[in-house]
């Protein structure tokens, strides 16, 4: 079970929020008028109900506007405030002012956070577990703690190795498909031509280290009643370090930042023959290295045991309802709508690359069926298999924005070879644990 928080809300919710703010985690945002005091009931004030939806997501317009053309009785007014940590600094601000939206898009990871601060809907009382069945599992643990739902799932990003099939053809270097074949290709690689490395190391990229910890078992939180367990320096996260420390030592991987322009010069010029990543990546390819159509495949993460089926995660986003919303009823509608509708999930597909979380969808011809790109390979059905694969009791903490915070600035040090990238967890470990007894959370190692 992904268990949530049990704290007690009315005692961390100023403190998190006071301290979220001296961190500098927040910025600024104007201050709005007052809002109506939330119907509990559910029933609406009669007449047309108006909602406010905040989201980043291209193509979700559409969606948007098909469940106002098919709902009359109910208006949604989406607003783009932002993508990711600009979003949730002017939530974190409106809920501190009683003026957050009625619902909004929030990523798995950040889901805890919000939970600590009492403000998100429990979903469960508008009938949300009616649609569990419809969700890949995994996703649904991330949302629910028992009964009770928190968010509806709306994408994934199950991890898979994207590898440019030509250069390992032309080096006659087979597939890796455990992290000990990965480790020697990048040997050979290298070896054969210097200029090539099997992949980046993103020292700024958490999340996606995280989703490599996933992927070897390893949990950074955990909970039991009102206590976390924070273990960021556990044993698989120490083994995922220690592996790639091995390769970054070996100077056999590159160490720039990801999404950058050299990056994506090195995605067009096959300067990495690899990059692992989620199923969204496939788009991220397909826009920015468009001179290597036909060259890219996709097979699965490789594993630490040969014949594993291990899987982990990176990236994914839900749809919340705020406790302030006037109608907690017609907003749950919404959320539930917009991601169980197929056409809804299209739109967002063609938009934004999503990765469905809703089993129906990952039928969809748009992410299940031969792509040109990638040499006319079904990759969907990698992803597919992939997300089966995933861990459903990975947890995630209270103060996710810290952690991350704190592992990319030691990760830098670790390429700037002041530190190793063990002795960087134990310093994320130290600093979070610090942190949170410092927020009123009870913890334990």
């Amino acid at each position: 079970m992904a268990s949530r928080v049990t704290i007690s809300k009315m005692k961390i919710v100023p403190v998190l929020l006071l301290a979220i703010i001296a961190s500098g985690i927040l910025a600024a945002c104007g201050d709005g008028s007052a809002t109506p005091q939330p119907n509990k009931s559910g029933a609406s004030s009669g007449g047309q109900v108006n909602l406010t939806f905040w989201s980043w997501v291209t193509g979700i317009d559409k969606s948007v506007a098909l469940f106002n053309q098919t709902h009359p009785n109910i208006h949604v007014n989406l607003e783009n405030v932002g993508g990711g940590p600009n979003e949730y600094n002017k939530l974190y601000t409106a809920i501190k002012a009683n003026n957050e939206p009625d619902m909004a898009q929030v990523e798995f990871q950040l889901l805890p956070t919000f939970e600590t601060t009492g403000a998100l809907v429990d979903l469960s009382q508008y009938g949300a577990n009616a649609v569990k069945d419809q969700f890949v599992p995994w996703t649904w643990k991330q949302v629910s703690l028992g009964n009770s739902v928190y968010a509806i799932p709306q994408d994934s990003g199950p991890l898979a190795m994207f590898y440019r099939e030509d250069i390992f053809k032309q080096y006659n270097i087979p597939i890796p498909t455990t992290w000990a074949e990965y480790a020697d290709a990048a040997a050979k690689l290298h070896a054969a031509n210097p200029s090539i490395s099997i992949t980046d190391f993103p020292p700024k990229e958490p999340g996606w280290f995280a989703g490599l910890i996933w992927q070897a078992g390893g949990q950074l939180f955990g909970i039991n009643g009102d206590t976390w367990k924070v273990s960021l320096n556990n044993p698989s996260a120490q083994k995922v370090s220690t592996y790639w420390q091995n390769l970054i030592s070996k100077n056999l991987v590159k160490t720039e930042p990801d999404f950058a322009t050299g990056w994506y010069h090195d995605l067009q010029t096959g300067d990495v023959a690899t990059w692992i990543s989620a199923a969204w990546g496939a788009g991220t390819i397909t826009s920015n290295a468009p001179q290597t159509a036909g060259k890219w495949r996709v097979a699965p993460i490789p594993q630490w045991e040969q014949g594993q089926t291990a899987n982990g995660n990176w990236g994914g986003s839900t749809t919340v309802v705020f406790n302030n919303t006037a109608h907690p009823k017609e907003a749950a509608e919404f959320a539930v709508w917009l991601n169980t509708n197929e056409q809804s999930i299209d739109f967002m597909i063609k938009g934004n690359n999503i990765y469905p979380a809703h089993l129906p969808s990952l039928s969809s011809p748009l992410v299940n069926g031969p792509i040109s790109f990638f040499g006319n390979q079904n990759i969907g059905e990698v992803f597919k298999a992939g997300s089966e694969q995933v861990n459903v009791n990975f947890q995630w903490g209270p103060t996710i924005n810290q952690v991350y915070n704190d592992i990319g600035d030691n990760f830098a040090a670790v390429i700037n070879k002041q530190t190793t990238l063990n002795q960087a967890l134990d310093s994320v470990q130290e600093g979070t644990v610090i942190f949170m007894r410092g927020q009123g959370f009870n913890v334990t190692t």
